[in-house]
């Protein structure tokens, strides 16, 4: 991976302020025209926070929250209608060229010329940020996608999972200290999944700055540093990941008793519960009122027996669906 590894850039990006955040969003706003007299949608409402340089930061949200308006707003593909947006310490407007050359988009589609080889993608888009081909890096890069091998094979025939890696490999052509992936595993299979990750976090682990969208919760969970949740075009939360999570008050614990169930036990203090069988009830509780002690108290005051007992403590996706109403 030391090809990939991001150098101090030797571009006019070096310039920004060691301390300043990776990318800066204030009152972002988006309003897509209307049609036939109806009003536009608003796609973005004023949001703003910051992401840190260095880190794994997570930008999740139901479909339609915003999130692709945000980052193509980012990419330079969208205009917005307000606010402010910096990459890297430059302004996407007043200072587009050093914004762009800040920041690597790796597009949740896969769109590549199916003539080209890999090395010719990558050798056409370093031509597309004026990199000299002395300069130039793309022999390195698909040794460290482990697309080497591949080097002249037409696009067409590479599988799924290489064409992901090609993407990032395109995304890094020209050493962005940012790098953002838009819902990168979606629609690929467990190893593959593996395989991404394993090389972005290489990558992060060599300075460079992750943003990721993705619909896997489990996913943000164990990657992220810090998440953001966009609802409706509005930021909704903005933490790092651990906090985040300990939101969600809910606890859930599933008893096994010594005999079948009358039906649910419901006591004052508890949120939800449910027979998942004849012996066995599910109860879920809000951990600042009682403790599971406490629910086990309550079941044997019914005059059941406890014959075993497993918990689950709160995730993302309960904080997710708290916060947006709905699943991933």
């Amino acid at each position: 991976m030391a090809g990939m590894e991001q150098q101090a850039q030797s571009t006019d990006t070096s310039n920004a302020h060691e301390n300043a955040p990776a990318i800066a969003i204030r009152k972002l706003q988006k309003t897509y025209a209307g049609s036939k007299g109806e009003p536009g949608k608003q796609a973005l409402k004023g949001v703003s926070f910051d992401v840190p340089q260095g880190g794994v930061f997570g930008l999740l949200g139901p479909n339609g929250a915003g999130k692709s308006t945000l980052i193509n707003i980012l990419a330079g593909l969208v205009s917005k209608t307000g606010g402010e947006a910096e990459i890297w310490g430059f302004d996407i407007d007043s200072q587009r060229r050093n914004a762009s050359r800040s920041i690597g988009i790796v597009p949740q589609e896969i769109v590549f010329d199916p003539f080209f080889t890999p090395y010719e993608v990558l050798e056409n888009q370093a031509g597309f940020y004026g990199i000299p081909k002395a300069d130039r890096r793309s022999e390195e890069l698909l040794e460290a996608v482990r697309l080497a091998d591949k080097r002249d094979a037409y696009a067409r025939t590479l599988s799924g999972g290489m064409k992901r890696r090609l993407l990032i490999a395109k995304a890094m052509v020209h050493s962005p200290p940012i790098l953002v992936l838009d819902e990168p595993t979606a629609g690929v299979d467990v190893e593959l999944r593996k395989q991404l990750w394993e090389l972005v976090m290489q990558l992060n682990a060599q300075g460079v700055t992750i943003v990721l969208t993705t619909h896997y919760l489990e996913e943000a969970e164990e990657l992220c540093d810090r998440i953001a949740i966009i609802g409706n075009g509005e930021l909704i939360a903005n933490k790092p990941t651990q906090e985040l999570i300990g939101m969600a008050r809910e606890k859930i614990v599933r008893v096994s008793v010594d005999k079948e169930l009358a039906g649910p036990v419901m006591e004052e203090g508890f949120l939800k519960a449910e027979t998942i069988d004849a012996r066995t009830l599910e109860i879920t509780y809000n951990r600042d009122v009682m403790s599971a002690g406490q629910v086990l108290a309550v079941i044997q005051s019914h005059g059941y027996t406890v014959e075993d007992v497993t918990t689950r403590e709160a995730d993302l996706e309960d904080v997710f669906v708290s916060l947006t109403g709905s699943g991933a």
